[in-house]
């Protein structure tokens, strides 16, 4: 089988043709030829990342401690092997072993990472290994730590605003699911001798209530089962990456996914950008982090960059900048800061979703109130507008 690689040597990104079994042995063949794998991907357009499993390594953490070290005096192999000795974890604790015994084989920093890529990024890599050759390891760290805590204050902000209205939907999911399953049922018997009497929507919900008493165990499993097929559907990539698509299309939530792409493409860039890595080069690495079209627009402001158009220009031209953007680039161009205004415009960005979700938080969380509020509402009336009805026919 034929597999296409998206590859890196030194600074340059290519693409690499190997025939093999499956991708796991095409993944080894480029990695013993010495190319750092990005992707690999077969002639059916499968994509195969190079993590065969998740780790539990905490890269953030690591970082931080081996900047502490370092800036404390210690040299390289002495920080790895204290921070070897302190771990406790297994897994991690493997993982330090396997590059203290890289280093100590004489291989660099960046080629130990190199060989543990479940664990350490191409990005964090590529990082290591500039500022290897420039001598400034310590800032390279001090970097990637403020970069990384940048971009987890964004997430954080992002899951936080959103747990008040999951708890909202699930509260409000678990009285409807008890007032349809055990209180509903209990009213149908009471209600039975009623016949036709009753309204036409009330009939519906005791029939419910009824058909709860006869066949509960049956409905139960049906509903567990359609839950099931429902996450296990929602869990393939084929299916959320179309749902992405289809939002998208919304106008306000497609440009605020769009905001936060480019937040992350343009803090990414600039973090590589400091710390020493060509543009061309590095906007090769960081187009995995983009959606497929934007990633498209970043192929061809490449070529155009290659060809010796202005980077400001070429963005702008296709689609990757807002108006703020675009006369930040064009200064740091003016200035030869590049790296240093993407981080900025990166920030200007992340401020601006955190502001666009704060108002959506505040818009959602009453709409969700008052639809719970009136379906609750709806399904109580209904279960006592026969008793209504009575108490007008005795008066």
């Amino acid at each position: 089988m034929k597999f296409e690689l998206k590859v890196a040597y030194g600074e340059t990104i290519s693409l690499l043709d190997i025939e093999a079994s499956d991708a796991a042995n095409a993944l080894k063949q480029a990695e013993s030829q010495g190319f750092s794998v990005l992707n690999v991907k077969n002639a059916s357009g499968f994509q195969f990342k190079p993590s065969f499993s998740k780790s539990k390594f905490n890269l953030m953490l690591f970082s931080q401690e081996l900047l502490a070290l370092l800036e404390s005096g210690l040299s390289l192999v002495e920080s790895i092997e204290a921070l070897a000795e302190k771990e406790q974890q297994a897994e991690s604790k493997a993982i330090l072993s396997q590059v203290m015994a890289a280093l100590y084989e004489g291989l660099p920093l960046s080629s130990a990472l190199e060989s543990v890529p479940q664990v350490f990024t191409p990005l964090y890599v590529a990082l290591i290994r500039s500022s290897e050759r420039t001598g400034d390891m310590v800032q390279a760290l001090a970097r990637h730590v403020a970069y990384q805590l940048q971009i987890d204050a964004v997430r954080k902000k992002i899951i936080t605003a959103s747990i008040y209205p999951v708890l909202l939907i699930i509260v409000g999911g678990l009285v409807v699911l008890f007032l349809l399953g055990y209180v509903v049922p209990k009213f149908s018997t009471i209600y039975e001798s009623a016949g036709n009497d009753l309204p036409w929507m009330s009939q519906l919900l005791l029939s419910w209530g009824r058909l709860l008493q006869e066949h509960g165990k049956e409905v139960f499993f049906i509903f567990i089962l359609s839950l099931t097929v429902l996450l296990y559907t929602l869990s393939r990539q084929a299916v959320r990456a179309a749902i992405v698509k289809k939002l998208w299309l919304i106008p306000t939530v497609g440009e605020t996914m769009r905001i936060y792409q480019l937040a992350r493409f343009y803090r990414t860039l600039g973090m590589l950008l400091c710390g020493g890595i060509p543009l061309i080069t590095a906007m090769g690495m960081v187009s995995s982090l983009l959606q497929t079209s934007l990633k498209s627009s970043l192929d061809k402001v490449t070529f155009d960059v290659r060809e010796g158009k202005p980077i400001s220009a070429a963005m702008e031209q296709h689609g990757m900048t807002t108006a703020i953007s675009i006369r930040m680039l064009r200064v740091g161009e003016r200035t030869g800061q590049m790296g240093e205004m993407m981080e900025r415009i990166g920030a200007f960005y992340d401020d601006e979703i955190a502001r666009t979700v704060e108002w959506f938080t505040k818009l959602l969380e009453p709409i969700l109130m008052m639809v719970i509020g009136l379906v609750v509402g709806l399904v109580v009336v209904l279960m006592y507008m026969p008793i209504f009805e009575l108490a007008g026919n005795i008066q």
